[in-house]
């Protein structure tokens, strides 16, 4: 009985534990790793022309927050022919359904603030189909998440027709 109480203890302090950090998340300057985080709010707030987003070519993440909810994530990102892409994989298992959702989020309102080198950018995110990416996305994709392979036009389009794989693209705020 003993032993029992004590692993009940110790399961209770590590969801205590577990919990504090996913709250205080909430509260954070952008997301903690993996952990969604709160609003962004440092970085100089990017004004003016279409920014040349190949900056983004060398960044393996950014950081972005949709404005309702409030909440900023770390995410891949792929810029191809001076547009810029975000891809949301997993959208058809129930661990995507479970642990993805702001894809359904955007649909709704899909106002982001998307931080890459300290720099925060006003956006909005458009899911688009596979006949509206140019290849080159996905050649990006396949570049810099899957060591240069493993990704051609078929694989993308039918992951993308099936609804396992979503692609937004941001555009500016209007």
């Amino acid at each position: 009985m003993g032993v029992l109480r004590v692993l009940l203890k110790l399961v209770l302090v590590i969801a205590v534990c577990i919990s504090g950090l996913l709250i205080a998340a909430r509260f954070a300057d952008g997301p903690l790793a993996i952990i969604a985080g709160g609003e962004l709010s440092s970085g100089e707030l990017y004004s003016g022309a279409e920014p040349d987003w190949s900056i983004v070519r060398d960044l393996d993440t950014v950081e972005f927050q949709l404005l309702e909810p409030a909440r900023s994530r770390t995410t891949w990102i792929m810029e191809a022919d001076g547009r810029v892409f975000i891809p949301s994989g997993y959208m058809t298992t129930w661990w995507g359904k479970l642990w993805k959702q702001w894809p359904f989020e955007a649909i709704e309102d899909g106002r982001i603030v998307l931080r890459a080198d300290g720099v925060r950018y006003e956006r909005t995110l458009v899911r688009r189909q596979f006949s509206e990416i140019p290849p080159t996305v996905f050649t990006e994709l396949a570049r810099k998440y899957m060591n240069g392979g493993g990704m051609t036009g078929a694989d993308a389009e039918a992951s993308m027709t099936s609804g396992y794989l979503w692609v937004f693209e941001l555009v500016p705020r209007t």
